[in-house]
């Protein structure tokens, strides 16, 4: 049977991105989407789209009966599931298969044997694969997970049996972490894929997490594709991954991808899958990795691998559900240059990067395509030959599923985007990243983007000495913007000048239509970061405390981004935005707040007086908009500093709100069960 009309069960960038796929090979596209999602570009792009119920998952995207009906009732003859929701439930899959439906995916006995994290460490020991140390049977209670942590030894990770996606997870140190995560692993197991069912096992120190890529067909080919390191996580979540590692050789490649192919050829698998590994970086052999799970379905991100390689894995997923055979073996799988994803998502670095919900007042992405490269061509056909963009040689990617005036809300995962880059090695992938970083324009509400561009920069990254535990350990109290270098202050403060005396120059154009004539000053004083800076421009000569500087740049009154040029062909792109006598710059991993004044006025200026910030330490206040999931205290308890008080729901994940100082429940103001704003106040110590 071939398809001819495919269904796509998702949402958001993976719901574009598959409608793009299927539409190029000649497909009509269904679309499903909740009340919320309306609008969405998804919803746009395909061409029919059903309503399948309320903004939250469980009563609309994670409704099989719901598919299988929109596929029946638009003829659809085949669904591919996307990643989340219903991707790895067995159920869905076979019920697809009783209805005569193609499930782009792999079978749902292979689904079983592998979604279930608990069953699939049995089959991988049964296999001979390693499997890292830990209870593989069902937990009880709370007590019973404290004893298997002691028996097993700290730390270790609890983890939902169902989860994935970084949710459902929890690392503890000690039985008061076990005590305080287990509970909260079981709800999220339990919101987010309808099984609270937890397992403990060994954290392994100084963790890098790399995963193999794995492709097969319905005649019994299983190739793999490489592998991804997604070792920069924060809270268990990927946040940048990249193809190849910097840490595999390719004799660990060969023997992890050939461990993953025989356990997938275990359970009859296949269509596109990924076996997990979790690699001891501290092991000098390179051969201390060990099974963690098989995800069987496409990951988030598989673009890495799909720049490397050549290929389209949704292409070959439906191709393989079509009963076609691979067109390639082993020996054809070469990996070509180096990708790097980031994952923008809707948070807030500067505010302990939590959830930010609102409307994409603005969002213009970094212009995308393929760079300067080498002529070449991918297994699938994919020619990589485009023309120049002017940032450096490689392509740039992105997958979203956004646009203008739409709504990132609290019902589901908070990534707006993935930017991905493709170049000859590691170092121009990663350069390319921080270039597309800088023009990647969103207001409305808050985003990663600096942060991005901060670890794009950092010096431990770039050498590729990362583990898991990377942003803990570079960034422990918090993330205030990428460190800005002398050199790159300079010229910001003459960026800032340059668009200073542009303005006062419209200024003048308006003023001697009126008969006025004005001159605009060409001497500015500037104050950035922690000091003053003599800024004079005059004609194309620029000085900077009385250095010269080479600079080229254009600038209108009303320009959001600048694009300067400094020594001969050194780009910076700058996000400008006006405030209060000045501008907001904005680029290389941190916003600047720069002062501009004529020379001859800040001479003459007098000091401003700040009013000092009230204090709100004895409130508790919700930083995120969500749902106040439990209520730890009541009026009149006295509470220590650090104690828990409440766990506020948002975006899947559970945050728990701690006190700032001692102190005794005064006034409380919210219950359990009540849906907060940003900064309400959940209640008050006396």
């Amino acid at each position: 049977m071939t398809i001819k009309k495919l269904l796509i069960a998702n949402r958001g960038e993976i719901a574009c991105r598959v409608i793009r796929t299927a539409r190029r090979m000649g497909m009509q596209t269904v679309a499903v989407y909740s009340e919320a999602d309306a609008r969405a570009p998804h919803v746009l792009m395909a061409d029919e789209a059903v309503l399948l119920g309320p903004p939250p998952a469980a009563q609309s995207y994670l409704l099989a009966g719901a598919i299988i009906a929109a596929c029946k009732a638009t003829g659809a003859d085949a669904v591919h599931p996307g990643y989340g929701f219903l991707s790895e439930r067995e159920s869905f899959a076979r019920a697809c298969a009783d209805n005569g439906i193609i499930f782009v995916g792999p079978p749902p006995k292979a689904i079983a044997a592998m979604g279930d994290k608990i069953e699939s460490k049995k089959l991988a020991l049964a296999a001979g694969v390693n499997v890292v140390p830990g209870h593989v049977g069902e937990i009880d209670d709370t007590e019973h997970a404290v004893r298997i942590a002691t028996e097993i030894g700290y730390p270790v990770m609890m983890k939902a049996s169902a989860g994935g996606g970084g949710k459902g997870m929890r690392l503890a140190y000690s039985e008061a972490e076990v005590r305080e995560g287990f509970p909260a692993v079981k709800r999220e197991g339990l919101a987010s894929f309808g099984d609270d069912r937890v397992f403990i096992e060994k954290f392994i120190e100084q963790p890098r997490h790399i995963e193999i890529q794995l492709l097969g067909d319905q005649h019994g080919t299983i190739l793999y594709l490489g592998e991804r390191e997604c070792s920069i996580q924060r809270r268990h979540q990927k946040v940048v991954e990249e193809a190849p590692s910097p840490f595999v050789s390719p004799e660990m490649r060969k023997a992890m991808g050939e461990q993953a192919a025989a356990l997938a050829q275990a359970v009859g698998y296949y269509s596109a899958g990924t076996v997990e590994f979790i690699v001891a970086g501290n092991d000098p052999t390179g051969q201390g990795f060990y099974f963690l799970e098989m995800n069987t379905r496409l990951q988030v991100e598989h673009p890495v691998t799909e720049m490397v390689t050549g290929l389209d894995l949704v292409e070959q997923m439906i191709r393989v559900a079509n009963g076609e055979a691979l067109s390639f073996d082993q020996d054809d799988v070469h990996l070509d240059g180096w990708s790097v994803e980031t994952r923008v998502y809707a948070e807030d670095p500067y505010r302990g990067f939590l959830p930010s919900t609102g409307r994409l007042v603005r969002y213009t992405p970094p212009q995308t395509g393929e760079l300067a490269t080498d002529e070449a061509e991918g297994l699938d056909g994919t020619d990589l030959e485009d023309p120049d963009h002017g940032l450096t040689a490689g392509t740039v990617r992105l997958d979203d599923g956004v646009t203008e005036g739409s709504e990132v809300s609290m019902f589901y995962d908070p990534m707006i985007a993935k930017l991905v880059t493709h170049a000859a090695t590691r170092e121009a992938a990663i350069d390319l990243q921080i270039g597309a970083l800088d023009r990647f324009e969103i207001e409305g509400l808050g985003h990663n983007i600096d942060f991005l561009s901060a670890l794009m920069q950092h010096e431990r990254f770039r050498s590729g000495a990362i583990t898991t535990g990377f942003i803990a350990e570079e960034y422990p109290d918090g993330f205030t913007g990428a460190p800005a270098a002398d050199g790159l202050l300079r010229q910001l403060a003459a960026i800032a000048a340059f668009a200073s005396m542009a303005q006062a120059d419209r200024a003048r154009r308006i003023e001697g239509q009126l008969g006025r004539r004005l001159a605009p000053p060409t001497e500015w004083q500037v104050r950035i970061g922690s000091a003053s800076r003599s800024v004079t421009i005059f004609g194309d000569d620029v000085t900077v405390d009385g250095v010269p500087l080479d600079m080229a740049l254009d600038y209108t009154p009303g320009d959001r981004l600048i694009e300067a040029d400094f020594n001969e062909g050194e780009a910076l792109a700058v996000r400008i935005a006006p405030v209060r006598s000045g501008w907001r710059l904005t680029t290389r991993g941190a916003s600047h707040e720069v002062r501009v004044l004529p020379a001859h006025v800040a001479r003459h200026a007098g000091h401003m007086i700040e009013r000092p910030a009230p204090d709100l330490s004895r409130f508790l206040m919700s930083p995120m908009p969500g749902k106040l999931v439990t209520l730890h205290v009541e009026a009149g308890e006295k509470v220590e500093a650090g104690q828990p008080l409440a766990v506020v729901e948002a975006m899947k994940m559970e945050n728990i709100l701690r006190a700032g100082r001692a102190g005794t429940v005064g006034r409380v103001n919210a219950q359990a069960g009540a849906t907060l704003a940003l900064d309400e106040v959940i209640l008050e110590l006396e």
